[in-house]
């Protein structure tokens, strides 16, 4: 059954098949922190085990989506939050995880497809925790910025994975390198962002476009094309994805989903796919894990 949800740092609904994900702390231009962190997988988790959600859309309130992390937060040890997160992540080689990579890594292995609303400011953790969504849709005023490095910091959410999947690897040097921020046509030129609208617009884009996958594909579908995407950028050879397709293939070449395209198709009337996700979701993608316990 879908439910909303009041977290510490965010807040969590479903609405016709979409869920959204909506950072809620203004105040602080949704700067992230350890409970965030958790936060995110817990809705993520949520959205997984619904049937009814089809499609997740990531943004911001108050004008921002996330303007990197709270440093005044880190600085103070707020330990509940900190033990909370140790206790949840685990460690890494005798290292507590990265929490902005916990949470990236979430959004990673998310079975609905992911859709990120950036406004305003998305800088640090803000950008990183975008690459692992699907589409991201920003406005023509927003700022993106990998700053680690102007701070005493190195690049987090496995963002060194997945930024040169996404731009091309000297893209991801320059911006990685020199921690410049980035506007909206260069982040569009470089392949970071899927499409760029009027500030006013960034919702309504990335909710179309979450409609227009709810209301037009197969849920099993989508979920295994999602899977074996990101799949196919960890493996070192195109026999092993012709594998995964082969396998996904027959699934679906068996189910009453592609009964039901088929059979729309020739009538020329909207599909209604009648196989859901989680509960109908065959097992013949891996999918990437989260791993706490080590590498």
């Amino acid at each position: 059954m879908s439910e909303s949800l009041r977290l510490a740092n965010l807040d969590y609904d479903v609405a016709d098949r979409v869920a959204t994900v909506r950072f809620n702390r203004p105040e602080k231009r949704n700067t992230f922190t350890k409970q965030m962190a958790l936060d995110i997988a817990q809705a993520f988790a949520v959205a997984d085990a619904d049937d009814a959600v089809r499609v997740v859309v990531v943004t911001g309130s108050g004008g921002h989506f996330c303007a990197g992390a709270d440093l005044e937060a880190a600085l103070a040890g707020l330990s509940g939050a900190n033990d909370a997160f140790a206790e949840t992540a685990g460690d890494i080689t005798g290292v507590e995880r990265d929490s902005g990579g916990f949470a990236a890594l979430a959004i990673a292995q998310s079975l609905k497809p992911v859709v990120a609303a950036v406004s305003g400011s998305a800088v640090g953790i803000g950008a990183t925790l975008t690459l692992p969504m699907d589409v991201r849709v920003m406005g023509e005023s927003a700022r993106y910025g990998f700053v680690f490095n102007r701070r005493a910091l190195v690049p987090e959410a496995a963002s060194t994975w997945f930024l040169p999947r996404i731009v091309s690897p000297g893209t991801a040097r320059e911006w990685g390198l020199t921690g410049r921020l980035a506007g909206a046509d260069e982040a569009l030129t470089a392949g970071l962002a899927n499409h760029v609208v009027a500030d006013d617009q960034v919702e309504a884009r990335a909710f179309e476009i979450a409609r227009e996958i709810a209301d037009h594909t197969s849920a099993v579908s989508v979920s295994l094309s999602r899977q074996m995407l990101w799949r196919g950028l960890e493996v070192d050879s195109p026999w092993h994805a012709h594998a995964a397709e082969s396998r996904a293939l027959a699934e679906r070449f068996a189910s009453a989903d592609l009964v039901e395209g088929i059979g729309s198709f020739f009538e020329k009337r909207a599909p209604h796919f009648p196989m859901t996700v989680p509960a109908q979701l065959p097992d013949t993608v891996e999918r990437p894990a989260q791993r706490p316990d080590g590498l």
